[in-house]
């Protein structure tokens, strides 16, 4: 007998900030990507359980310039809509600091696994969170963020509405705002999207912040620009009244989706914390029923109100995709989608053509510890507990020269484990980066060898990091370093930890390279 739950999250890892839109008996979700690239990740569903990824909103270089941003900056919150025939995705690109420079854009693709338009950017948008809205009368609306000069309290933000052109993407019209937050003394209002059902203009927002007040809260109004009347049962989701070590927390920043059959679904992100409140997983994208009410207003369709671990599955016919592929040999002339570099590299510092079967990193002066573009490719930790393995063909030839595996949650939090050479002899080294602070931990002389076997097995609360001559041996270097480290918490960062390989040689020109030739990514939930 088949089961008839399904498990949260969604999308294990971090993947924040869902956006989700539905096509006949297809659907489609979008998350953010901050400063990691290729971004924008697409996934397609018929079932609303089980979803593949099928492309990126920004795949080519030159589509949009990251302005070397910190982690934390980049491309928030993207939603994404279907209307006549086009795809829709409207993000916030920010950079010089998380309240400064914030362009909002546009891209547009005819199929949603691309390739996608150049961004138009959309003149006099300020804030985050924007959103597009296609009415029955074919006018197309921008609903986004702003943060409030009035400021009366931390956190005063409200939303706003303007038309836009379709052509151009420009606005047209006044200006009207729609929900300040002084009218319910609400912080941090974002994530704004507005719906239309049985006469009504309902608004969704985001409220509380990104940590443990965030919520789901609703607005609604019979004109799209007119006075929304509050929820009473305002929020309509969160879980700010359960302790923080919930097994599910900080609820909130969704989109909502009607079925073919007339259900409907909220998708939204919340992370699942362990001791002291941590999470390395970064925020992950969760869906939880709901129906409307005989008052019509949304309510949990659920027994506890909750997002839970084990819900109910969608009425729709079960349809299954091959899982993220666990191994990867390099065999391809492109990367695997889960894959990614930190911002675009303007100049390629990988192949997998220089030496077929293998992924070829230079050294480069970069190095993880500034805000930069190193030679690193790496995908999500999506489980609380992984084994990760490498192996790696590198021979330094100076002393600044380095290459192995690193966990990443920014460049001033990282954990690397990485061969280089010590008088002429190779050395196996750990390196703890803190607050921007790169100290050794250990140091190891090995034999050398042609080829190195890296391995990092996490579990929830530490990471132990192995080395090996065959891809069945297994030598501690270090083990159960604090998982802590990484935590998204410790930086109030928005982006869960990567892992994958990296090479440097510090500061110094250098024409080496390491050659990995598979890597192999194995979690348990």
């Amino acid at each position: 007998m088949l089961k008839q739950t399904f498990h949260n999250p969604l999308l294990s890892g971090f993947y924040p900030d869902p956006s989700i839109c539905r096509v006949g008996a297809d659907y489609y979700m979008v998350t953010s990507s901050f400063v990691y690239y290729p971004g924008l990740p697409i996934f397609h569903s018929r079932d609303l359980v089980h979803w593949e990824q099928i492309g990126h909103g920004i795949h080519r270089p030159a589509q949009l310039d990251y302005k070397n941003c910190e982690t934390s900056e980049g491309l928030w919150a993207p939603s994404i809509r279907y209307h006549q025939g086009t795809f829709y995705i409207i993000n916030t690109f920010v950079s010089e600091g998380r309240e400064a420079q914030r362009d909002n854009y546009v891209i547009t693709a005819k199929d949603p696994s691309g390739p996608w338009s150049d961004p138009v950017i959309v003149e006099g948008a300020d804030g985050i969170d924007s959103s597009l809205f296609f009415d029955d009368d074919g006018s197309l609306w921008y609903v986004g963020n702003f943060i409030s000069q009035e400021c009366l309290y931390e956190g005063h933000h409200g939303i706003y509405l303007n038309e836009l052109d379709p052509e151009t993407f420009q606005f047209k019209g006044p200006r009207y705002i729609i929900w300040d937050g002084k009218k319910t003394r609400s912080k941090w209002i974002e994530a704004p999207h507005i719906y239309k059902k049985d006469g009504w203009y309902y608004l969704l927002v985001a409220e509380g912040g990104t940590f443990i007040n965030h919520s789901v809260q609703m607005a609604r109004c019979r004109t799209i620009n007119g006075d929304y009347e509050i929820c009473p049962r305002n929020p309509i989701l969160t879980h700010r009244h359960m302790p923080v070590l919930n097994p599910i927390s900080v609820t909130g920043h969704a989109d909502i989706v009607e079925t073919q059959n007339g259900e409907w679904w909220m998708v939204l992100l919340a992370v699942r914390p362990y001791e002291g409140g941590h999470y390395n997983l970064g925020r992950e994208t969760f869906m939880v029923p709901f129906v409307w009410a005989e008052d019509g207003w949304p309510m949990i369709d659920n027994e506890n109100g909750l997002v839970n671990e084990e819900e109910r599955l969608p009425h729709l016919p079960r349809t299954l995709y091959p899982p993220m592929p666990q191994w990867d040999n390099f065999e391809c002339s492109a990367l695997q989608m889960q894959w990614n570099t930190i911002h675009p590299p303007l100049e390629p510092f990988y192949s997998l053509t220089d030496r077929p079967g293998y992924l070829r990193l230079q050294l480069r002066p970069e190095v993880m510890e500034e805000i930069c573009t190193p030679s690193f490719v790496g995908r999500r930790q999506r489980h609380k507990n992984f084994l990760a393995k490498t192996a790696m063909e590198f021979t330094p030839a100076a002393d600044q020269e380095e290459a192995g595996i690193a966990l990443v949650q920014d460049d001033r939090f990282h954990y690397l484990m990485t061969l280089g050479q010590k008088e002429g002899r190779p050395t196996l080294r750990f390196w703890k980066t803190e607050n921007g602070k790169k100290s050794l931990l250990t140091e190891k002389e090995i034999s050398p060898s042609k080829r190195l076997y890296l391995s990092v097995y996490g579990h929830t609360t530490g990471y132990s990091f192995y080395y090996g001559f065959d891809d069945q041996e297994m030598l501690p270097l270090i083990e159960n370093v604090e998982a802590s480290r990484l935590s998204s918490v410790v930086n109030n960062g928005f982006t869960g930890v990567y892992l994958g390989m990296y090479a440097t040689s510090n500061h110094t020109a250098s024409r080496n390279c390491a050659d990995f030739d598979w890597f192999c990514y194995q979690g348990e939930l």
